[in-house]
């Protein structure tokens, strides 16, 4: 018999012994002790393997009993190499009378979003141009050098000291907006170098966690807006957010602050407090549980930010003034993330496709060149939550086409000028606060 035969024969057989199950057998699969999910129609049992994995079991898991397509394509730039550690978790496929997509979402969306990706690779848009990264980075070692200068050559008075404050201040929210890049694999093709400077720039040049950042932020781009599994909307009691949460505690009779006034309190609690005091202890506290390589690279930040500034300020007078900056940084760094975030529709699990879901959670500010410097270019939200491995410059190039899908599919595409955007953040707290407060006050 032919060599040929024999493996007609043998891939025929295989084809046949290939388990099938329908969308109701892997929705069952997805606790947190038994987790599926499906990739390109492919049924993986990641139950074990998800403690693994490098983003966090979390965001791995909040998939679990879905198709994860878009999501495993928008996270990994480097599909083959991932896909190599697919391959033991794969245990079968979707029945063939089943649709690709699961709980009835729009598979014409699905589609015509994938062509956009096509095109997106096809124009070259996840290619990164590496002057510009090296220019941010020296922008960055140019203003903490500049605040050194200053208080060298001025002295410690008032006055220098708040210039060099809001010149470190600007340093470092431009160095989270660069950590930011690289934490997505956003500037280098291999995976490794990108961790290795996102450790470098996140580390070294703000005192902060690789590890702690990736597992909380990843979540975010996962599901964003949905409680329970972004952790940007855990607001541990002290704000209620978009329609849902503030009626659901209204009717509870829950009250842990005076919700109708959270307009007014979030400028006290909200963005003077987010760095110095929440994110410090959860970044300390994690560094301090995993004992991995973050603590060195922060410790090595603190080193170098001591022995700079303890000469002109002693050691209590440094410590009050990193945490000055920090009380400034975090200012800058709530307003930017919440203008595209806070004002959207915020919910529990719609269950929607990817470019459904990131549309309905993000929406845009104009551009123009503060803006994209101010925001790190996270005025083009929308295009970073589609896909957030394309280089931050390449972000208005595909925005056009986005734009173009979305009134394609009568989807709203959302863009605001900077001032609006940041006022419509305490417009969306006063609303849901009133709507606690009917809540609440309802018999």
């Amino acid at each position: 018999m032919g060599k040929g035969g024999n493996q007609g024969e043998g891939a025929a057989e295989r084809e046949v012994s290939v388990p099938t199950f329908s969308w109701e057998e892997i929705q069952k699969h997805n606790l947190r002790t038994d987790r599926w999910l499906v990739i390109d129609r492919k049924v993986y049992n990641i139950t074990k393997w998800s403690i693994q994995h490098p983003g966090g079991q979390r965001v791995i898991g909040h998939y679990a009993g879905e198709d994860a397509t878009d999501a495993f394509r928008a996270f990994h730039p480097d599909l083959e190499f991932v896909g190599k550690f697919l391959k033991p978790l794969l245990i079968g496929e979707l029945a063939p009378e089943e649709p690709s997509q699961d709980h009835g979402k729009n598979s014409k969306i699905t589609e015509d979003f994938r062509a956009l990706r096509k095109t997106a690779e096809d124009m070259n848009l996840f290619k990164t141009n590496h002057v510009f990264f090296l220019l941010l980075l020296a922008h960055i070692i140019a203003l903490e050098s500049i605040a050194w200068f200053t208080v060298f050559y001025f002295g410690n008075g008032w006055i220098p000291t708040l210039i060099t404050a809001f010149v470190l201040a600007t340093s470092q929210a431009q160095a989270g907006w660069l950590q930011h890049d690289y934490g997505h694999l956003s500037v280098y093709r291999k995976p490794k170098w990108n961790h290795l400077v996102h450790k470098f720039v996140i580390g070294h040049l703000k005192g902060a966690s690789a590890n702690w950042w990736n597992h909380r932020h990843f979540q975010h781009h996962a599901k964003p807006n949905i409680f329970h599994k972004d952790p940007d909307v855990n607001m541990l009691h002290v704000f209620v957010l978009g329609e849902w949460q503030p009626i659901e505690y209204g009717k509870k009779k829950l009250k842990y602050l005076p919700y109708n006034h959270q307009h007014e309190y979030f400028f006290l609690i909200g963005p003077p407090l987010l760095i110095p005091m929440y994110f410090q202890y959860q970044i300390i506290m994690t560094m301090i549980v995993h004992k991995n390589w973050d603590l060195a690279w922060a410790v090595s930040y603190y080193i170098r930010f001591f022995i700079t500034y303890i000469p002109f300020y002693g050691i209590l007078g440094a410590l009050l003034f990193l945490n000055f900056i920090r009380f400034l940084e975090s200012h800058w760094f709530v307003w930017v993330t919440q203008m595209n975030h806070i004002v959207m529709e915020i919910d529990q699990e719609a269950y929607r496709d990817w470019f459904s879901s990131q549309l309905t959670a993000t929406c845009n500010v104009e551009q123009s060149f503060f803006n994209d410097w101010f925001s790190g270019h996270l005025n083009f939200q929308i295009e970073h939550h589609l896909f957030p491995t394309m280089p931050r410059h390449n972000l208005h190039k595909i925005a056009p086409l986005v734009k173009s899908l979305c009134a394609k599919h009568g989807i709203e595409y959302q863009e605001k000028p900077l001032l609006r955007a940041l006022l419509d953040i305490i417009r969306s707290l006063k609303k849901s606060g009133k709507l606690w407060l009917d809540a609440y006050l309802h018999k």
